[in-house]
């Protein structure tokens, strides 16, 4: 690389630095791994992430038709996206598949707290903060678009072989492989 090449190389690294990117192609505020959730009604769907679970937005693109054809919000130090379900582009929300085998995780300070911040917000409480066998307390929500979330606080820092005990215990279904 000549000196001019190596330059233009230089500012074109402060400048992208100054404007937030990324040199290995990340966006900015982007995290290694980020869900990209489909949703009938991603604008109501930011609203409603902000109050349950303080969420902050930090990108919307409508498209011509007024739904989201792209929006990313920050929750619990992660990036999370959302887009308007398209048929045209072959994606649809939980409300459409009926359901979702997805759930996402927030580990929290507090579980009872979140959970009852989630369903003051509109979520479904799909199971209750409970004292769990590997340390957590931790319950469910359902929001009002399908998507699952648990919510879990550390309770207690067990190991590997105090968990599988401890599961054994609770659920002896699995430990005898039944």
């Amino acid at each position: 690389m000549g000196f001019e090449e190596g330059w233009r190389s230089a500012a074109q690294q402060l400048e992208d630095a100054a404007r937030g990117v990324d040199p290995n192609g990340a966006h900015p505020g982007a995290t290694p791994l980020a869900p990209h959730l489909v949703v009938d009604g991603a604008a109501e769907a930011i609203r409603f992430y902000g109050e349950a679970f303080g969420a902050a937005e930090y990108l919307r693109l409508p498209g011509a038709n007024g739904r989201l054809m792209h929006a990313g919000v920050t929750l619990n130090g992660a990036v999370v996206m959302l887009v308007d379900e398209n048929p045209a582009w072959g994606i649809a929300s939980p409300k459409t598949l009926k359901g979702t085998p997805v759930t996402l995780h927030l580990a929290v300070a507090d579980a009872d707290a979140a959970i009852a911040r989630a369903a003051a917000a509109g979520a479904s409480v799909v199971m209750p903060a409970t004292d769990m066998f590997w340390g957590d307390r931790y319950g469910m929500v359902e929001d009002p678009f399908g998507h699952r979330w648990s919510i879990a606080s550390p309770r207690a820092a067990l190991t590997a072989a105090e968990m599988q005990a401890a599961a054994a215990k609770a659920m002896p279904e699995f430990a005898t492989g039944a």
